[in-house]
């Protein structure tokens, strides 16, 4: 992987980070699913995800993602706007994702604050999905996904133990 596509790779996943890790610090208040039960009598999302959370972490990723826009086009997009629109387009499938894994989890009866294989994996798939209308086929190529994938599955763990040790999260997954 030359220099350039590896700075690439690293600068697009910067939304999809800074969104997933925005609500840590900025969430808290209204349950994203507002106390709601699914017909298993199990919370939606659960306390854990909030409507600040997500809007926050979609923000935050945006912002990000705006940006780096002003300094390095991404080779994955066709122009500076398509590019931003991009950002929030990953940022909002990271918010998602996200979100989804916690439904998926407690329909699986894992409790909040447990750890989940979803939970350092089902944002990034969320990012890649609601981007594709927007990014150019060469994201797409196998090599540049199993980067992002390795990268978020080493990433992951490591941040959310940094937060818990800096007192950000009460549990290092």
């Amino acid at each position: 992987m030359k220099n350039l596509d590896f700075i690439s790779l690293v600068l697009f996943l910067i939304p999809v980070y800074v969104a997933n890790a925005v609500p840590v610090i900025l969430g808290g208040g209204t349950p994203l699913d507002f106390g709601a039960k699914w017909n298993d009598g199990r919370r939606i999302f659960g306390d854990s995800k909030t409507v600040r959370g997500f809007f926050a972490g979609v923000f935050g990723g945006t912002l990000a993602g705006m940006i780096i826009a002003q300094f390095y086009l991404l080779p994955f997009f066709a122009t500076v706007q398509l590019q931003v629109l991009g950002a929030f387009m990953l940022s909002l499938g990271t918010m998602s994702g996200d979100a989804l894994g916690s439904f998926v989890k407690r329909r699986s009866g894992v409790g909040s604050g447990k750890p989940f294989f979803l939970d350092s994996i089902m944002f990034i798939l969320f990012a890649l999905a609601f981007v594709y209308p927007f990014a150019q086929l060469t994201l797409y190529e196998p090599l540049n996904i199993i980067f992002f994938l390795l990268l978020t599955a080493l990433l992951h763990p490591l941040t959310n133990f940094i937060a818990n040790r800096a007192g950000l999260k009460n549990v290092p997954w």
